[in-house]
């Protein structure tokens, strides 16, 4: 293990963090507001921290999988420690595991809360909880590597390890260039959605914190029923960002380079828009025209399952009163979820398709034994090792989900409240049904049930094997 070079990439994550801070301290001061000696204290000790820790540069700046995959979930780690002080220090929430809880439901975009009433906050704090989402949202490392070259090509681990889905590919050659690319498809989006927020009468501090959010598909919000209160064009213009942020940016990517053809061929996005918009039909008659008629209600179910399918977690109505098929729908396409390569949670599109053919693949040899029958995806054969990564990570996914399941049941809420809250956490949602619906908080529950569910918060943003490498007694071997 690197230890000197994953103390060096700790060092400069605490650093960006504290820069990160400085925009909500810009926030306190134009609102006048007492939180920025919070933030102003948060800044200095990250800084200091974290400079303490590039002093020395590693004369080994040699990362394989393993400094990777460990780097990214200290890193994660750390980045929530700190992001907490502000929440701590402002006494907002006063309470440290809140606190951390409510940071890593920022950074890891799910959005799940402990606060309930959000407006009585002061506005820079309400602003730090959006932002985090936006940093979270394509993940910190890779903004780094975008700014600060730090092993050569082996920084591709850190990219794997942080990114989403399957497997992982660069745009370009250079995985700095890559990681500038995202990030630049990632803030042009994030700012059209806010000007268009803008043009439609969304006051400018609420339109950068919707943005923010959406881009991140976190679903903090700045007033306590979410979306609610806004007009129906404003949840329109929040729905298709939704959906456009789910998708995978390669595919911006391709039609940026004007590769339509490479788009056409690509599987994930039809089958992606193909589930959106079954579930949405499927809720909408289910409702039998529950908000007003046809339209009214196919609007309602169009916000609500993009804003589950994509992890995002933002409401506009209370769906604990749906009937049970529609909240099955949710709870199916929350555990989906989005595009791989995109800031959206769940356990993906793409692993749902090649899981699918594995399936359709091992009935066809269990029927015809001599057949030999390669999956394709795009055109492409997968590799084994794709296919391999995908059962495992199942495996996995089902396990955390089963411990979870009966660590949280201790604290003696209902099966609905427990099974959907640890497929909103794991699945990085935010709100669940019954006690952990949408107009509902995580307060309640114990400080045990809130550290199991930063684990899975942290799982679900990390695609779980970062997470689990750090209890292999081989990760730590010489």
């Amino acid at each position: 293990m690197n230890y000197k070079l994953m103390r060096y990439v700790i060092g400069w994550l605490i650093i960006f963090e504290s820069v990160f801070m400085c925009l909500p301290a810009l926030v306190a001061v134009a609102y006048r507001e007492k939180a920025f000696f919070s933030f102003m204290v948060s800044i200095g000790l990250g800084m200091l921290s974290g400079g303490l820790l590039v002093l020395k540069k590693p004369e080994n700046k040699e990362m394989y999988a393993k400094e990777g995959f460990v780097i990214v979930s200290v890193s994660w780690m750390i980045l929530s420690i700190f992001g907490a002080l502000p929440f701590v220090l402002s006494g907002c929430i006063p309470n440290v595991v809140d606190a951390l809880f409510e940071s890593v439901s920022g950074f890891t975009t799910t959005g799940a809360t402990v606060l309930g009433d959000i407006e009585n906050l002061e506005k820079s704090i309400l602003f730090w909880r959006s932002f985090t989402h936006w940093i979270g949202g394509m993940g910190v490392l890779v903004f780094i590597m975008a700014i600060l070259p730090l092993s050569g090509g082996n920084n591709i681990y850190l990219m794997k390890a942080e990114s989403t889905g399957p497997s992982i590919s660069k745009l370009v050659p250079k995985m700095k260039t890559t990681a500038l690319i995202l990030y630049g498809m990632y803030f042009a989006m994030t700012l059209i959605e806010m000007l268009i927020l803008l043009m439609a009468d969304v006051p400018l501090y609420d339109a950068i914190n919707i943005a923010i959010s959406t881009a991140g598909t976190g679903g903090f919000g700045v007033r306590n029923d979410s979306l609610a209160s806004y007009s129906s064009a404003v949840q329109n213009i929040v729905t298709v960002f939704m959906i456009l942020f789910g998708v995978n940016f390669n595919i911006y990517y391709m039609i940026l380079c004007r590769k339509i053809m490479n788009v056409i061929k690509t599987t994930e996005w039809k089958v992606y828009f193909g589930i959106l918009f079954a579930a949405t039909l499927l809720v909408t008659i289910n409702l039998n025209g529950m908000y007003g008629g046809f339209k009214g209600t196919m609007q309602q179910a169009a916000f609500q399952v993009a804003s589950v399918m994509t992890s995002t977690g933002f409401a506009t109505t209370d769906y604990n009163l749906w009937p049970e098929f529609s909240k099955a729908v949710l709870v199916a396409v929350m555990m989906i979820g989005a595009c791989a390569g995109s800031t959206g949670g769940g356990i993906k599109v793409a692993r749902v398709i090649i899981l699918a053919k594995t399936l359709i693949k091992e009935l066809d040899i269990s029927v015809h034994p001599r057949n030999v029958k390669k999956i394709k995806l795009n055109g492409r054969f997968i590799e084994h090792e794709v296919i391999r990564t995908v059962n495992v990570y199942m495996v996995a996914y089902i396990a955390i989900y089963f411990v979870s399941m009966l660590m949280v049941s201790l604290d003696n809420f209902d099966f609905t409240t427990n099974f959907t809250a640890v497929t909103a956490m794991i699945n990085n949602t935010g709100p669940g049904l019954a006690a952990a619906g949408p107009i509902e908080n995580f307060a309640r529950f114990s400080a045990l049930t809130k550290f199991v569910f930063i684990f899975d918060m942290l799982a679900g943003r990390l695609e779980i094997f970062p997470m689990l490498v750090l209890f292999a007694p081989s990760t730590w071997k010489k």
